[in-house]
């Protein structure tokens, strides 16, 4: 089994990286007028995400870092409203905004057991 030596080790983590990544693609579909509306929200919200996981991380007690990654989650969360929204205004299509909600999908499970497991602890 792997030991966590660091919070890049985690999976959490690199998924939340992995989310930033495909978030910055959507972002760049986006019309220009939308810079400093939702593409700007949404590239904050996406970096949000593994930045706390990171943070929470660093912090050497367990009950801030479950506050971490429940900060994290509602990024994530938000982030999710944003490209449901990017694709009620029809922004984005069907198949730019599947990929990144599919991610959202597997993170928040993560992040849910992640936490659920932490908190036995």
């Amino acid at each position: 089994m792997n030991t966590i030596k660091s919070y890049k080790d985690l999976l959490i983590w690199q998924k939340g990286i992995e989310i930033v990544k495909e978030t910055y693609l959507l972002c760049e579909n986006l019309p220009d007028k939308e810079v400093y509306g939702l593409q700007s929200q949404m590239k904050r919200a996406a970096v949000s995400i593994p930045s706390n996981i990171a943070e929470g991380y660093g912090r050497n007690y367990t009950q801030n870092y479950i506050q971490f990654i429940k900060i994290a989650r509602g990024s994530l969360l938000e982030l999710e409203t944003q490209v449901i929204i990017s694709k009620e205004l029809d922004l984005i299509n069907e198949n730019q905004s599947s990929k990144i909600l599919n991610l959202i999908i597997e993170e928040n499970k993560m992040l849910n057991a992640f936490i659920k497991s932490i908190s036995k602890e």
